[in-house]
């Protein structure tokens, strides 16, 4: 039976959780007005889509230490900050406190706010028929996607993970 090169194993992507046995209580606070969806990313780097919060609501969730989250608005999809980052990474803190994971809307550009209330307001058969330039009406078809934003954060992971690599040997 041949063997199974390197180029043919499963690559997992950067982004994932990693075993643990190190239980951490977390309090997930929504301080937005948008109804948010709490996503776990598996072992194998994909979203995991877990009761909604409501807005300016809390709850505890029992988690791991190396299980990384994001958090998305339930209506449209777009992502919603943690913390003031893009994920959150739980860690065990040594005071004996309980973690917050604080959910706030991102500070978005006038462009990408415009979008999404044309995404709102305007069914995605009806973008061709709006008199504005092909590149944005493509942009309002290209709606958000954790999984999307998943790679991007991977990427830029990657990108630092090899800058530091370059550091190390120069």
């Amino acid at each position: 039976m041949p063997q199974d090169s390197p180029e043919q194993e499963l690559r997992l992507p950067l982004v994932r959780s990693l075993p643990s046995r190190s239980p951490v209580h977390v309090v997930f606070c929504n301080r937005s007005p948008r109804v948010v969806v709490p996503v776990w990313i598996n072992f194998r780097g994909e979203p995991q889509r877990y009761e909604p919060l409501r807005p300016w609501s809390g709850r505890r969730m029992n988690t791991f230490v190396g299980h990384p989250w994001m958090f998305r608005d339930a209506e449209s999809d777009d992502p919603m900050c943690v913390n003031n980052k893009e994920l959150y990474l739980p860690r065990a803190l040594d005071n004996g406190q309980t973690p917050q994971a604080n959910i706030t809307l991102p500070v978005w550009t006038l462009r990408e706010r415009c979008l999404q209330v044309v995404r709102k307001y305007v069914q995605p058969q009806h973008f061709p028929q709006l008199e504005i330039a092909q590149s944005l009406q493509q942009d309002l078809a290209d709606r958000p996607s954790s999984q999307r934003d998943l790679l991007h954060i991977a990427r830029r992971v990657e990108q630092r993970l090899l800058q530091e690599q370059q550091q190390q040997h120069t």
